[in-house]
């Protein structure tokens, strides 16, 4: 496992780490979530990213447990605050109440008494970007987040909450989570790239499978018990168009080349990017870390050939 430092910060994290969305408290049973945060920790991940909002906090109740008997110094647990959490105006948002509320409730059901990355998981346009960063920059001295952060920000409320903490005198982010992978790379390359490079921030990406299409299960259809045949997962099947189907298929056949699979190719794509500090994957079996894991050796066998071949598989494909 490499590790790679967040952004300009001291803090580093491994280059592929774990994430709870969708799997933990939700698809997988409680064993085999600990298991695989168990064994992905073996293996060099530290970096355990979480939300509030996952699986309504099963998710962190269950990464909770796995992390009650392990090391938690060596541990990097993040965790996220905007969805609604509780009931009632206030139950949603990142007004300095619903920050509050929300962290402590992670907190309590983590177990720990401090989250290493704590993020901003969207953008709040009806609190003042004032009350945001420096709520965040209470956390921070108060000892219950190290890092605050944003997730799927646009790069001018990024540059707007930095420049807000320069002038107050606050603790600016020090990383932005956003969805970025072969299909879906256009808002990020353009915008928050240059504007990670420019503030020193690092990028802990998710969806690096684009909801599991880049791992080619789809490229014969959809599989019995695969995430998209189930009833609650429609919105993947309407991502499972013809279009992305055959690229993936040409895809596969890179991936063939080097010896490596389709979903090794599409982390080890997003690893050649040195803006990002880690790529967020997810994992319903023991197996599929494993896969995950091998990126980090398949990212060292991709040539500037292959990456122009990857190209040449979009073809005019934007998004």
């Amino acid at each position: 496992m490499h590790y790679r430092r967040l952004g300009q910060s001291g803090i580093k994290v491994s280059e592929i780490s774990l994430g709870a969305w969708v799997t933990f408290g939700n698809q997988i049973d409680e064993f085999t979530a600990i298991s695989l945060i168990k064994e992905a920790f073996d293996q060099g991940i530290n970096f355990f990213d979480n939300a509030d909002m996952y699986a309504e906090g099963q998710a962190e109740i269950v990464m909770g447990k796995a992390i009650a008997t392990m090391p938690r110094e060596e541990l990097v647990i993040s965790s996220k605050v905007f969805w609604p959490t509780f009931k009632g105006p206030n139950g949603r948002g990142l007004s300095r109440k619903h920050i509050t509320e929300s962290i402590n409730a992670s907190l309590k059901r983590l177990g720990t008494d401090y989250v290493d990355l704590y993020f901003c998981h969207r953008y709040d346009p009806d609190t003042p970007m004032e009350e945001i960063v420096r709520a965040m920059t209470d956390l921070i001295h108060q000892g219950k987040v190290l890092y605050w952060g944003t997730s799927e920000w646009e790069a001018r409320y990024i540059m707007q909450a930095y420049g807000t903490a320069r002038e107050f005198g606050l603790i600016p982010p020090t990383m932005d989570q956003p969805q970025y992978n072969i299909f879906h790379r256009h808002r990020v390359e353009d915008s928050v790239m240059p504007v990670a490079r420019e503030l020193g921030m690092g990028l802990t990406t998710f969806s690096p499978l684009y909801y599991g299409i880049l791992s080619g299960k789809y490229n014969n259809g959809i599989p019995k018990g695969s995430r998209a045949s189930l009833e609650d997962y429609s919105w993947i099947r309407d991502r499972i168009t013809p279009e992305r189907v055959e690229i993936v298929k040409c895809l596969t056949e890179i991936a063939n080349d080097l010896d490596i699979t389709p979903a090794q190719l599409a982390i080890a794509w997003i690893l050649r990017r040195k803006e990002v500090s880690s790529v967020i994957t997810g994992a319903t079996r023991l197996e599929q870390l494993d896969e995950n894991l091998g990126a980090s050796e398949a990212y060292e066998k991709l040539t500037e050939i292959d990456i122009d071949r990857i190209f040449s598989c979009l073809g005019s494909y934007q998004e």
